[in-house]
């Protein structure tokens, strides 16, 4: 087998070039553990720029999703007179004038009552929800409390009378209902 060399290679030196010597090589030991640590450290950072941003996804999905909903809370809490009027309208008819009157009141009667309804389905199918507070417990997150009933039939803090419709939009009280409470009446002895 004839002998192999290796071209020799004569690459120009340079000033300050010395041959490898064991005194300045490197310990590749020392190498290897420093870019392990890198490694580690920008491993580390890289999971919690993706941790982040899955933060910063999710905080803008809800934002947007909570636009969407409470973004009409203004003009929603607006039309809320309108649905009141509404059944003012209809709860100011008298009953004897609704009983006999002749075709013309009754159809004005349960158009305003056709109306009426029309309206808050629309509401709700825009997440407003009308509260139905009567004979439930008060709850000042939800009502507001006009009033003091002596009424020793139900228990003290029970909603015996609802003023002024309350209504929800999502999680949060577009307009608190506003009610008259039970409190128990003078203890007998």
């Amino acid at each position: 087998m004839p002998d192999e060399t290796l071209p020799e290679t004569n690459f120009p030196a340079t000033e300050g070039d010395a041959p490898p010597t064991v005194e300045n090589t490197p310990d590749p030991f020392a190498v290897l553990q420093s870019l392990q640590r890198e490694n580690g450290e920008l491993k580390d950072r890289l999971l919690r720029t993706l941790a982040e941003m899955e933060n910063l996804r999710r905080r803008t999905e809800k934002e947007v999703a909570d636009a969407k909903l409470y973004g009409v809370s203004s003009f929603a809490r607006d039309m809320l007179s309108f649905a009141d009027n509404l059944r003012r309208a209809v709860d100011n008819i008298p009953d004897d004038l609704r009983k006999s009157a002749d075709s013309a009141v009754k159809t004005l009667t349960s158009g305003l009552e056709v109306i009426e309804r029309d309206f808050i389905g629309r509401l709700a199918r825009h997440g407003v929800k009308k509260l139905e507070p009567l004979g439930g417990k008060f709850d000042p997150n939800l009502h507001e409390a006009l009033y003091e009933v002596p009424d020793e039939t139900v228990p003290n803090g029970t909603v015996v009378k609802v003023v002024e419709d309350g209504y929800t939009i999502g999680e949060r009280v577009l307009r608190p209902a506003k009610v008259g409470i039970s409190r128990a009446g003078a203890k007998t002895s």
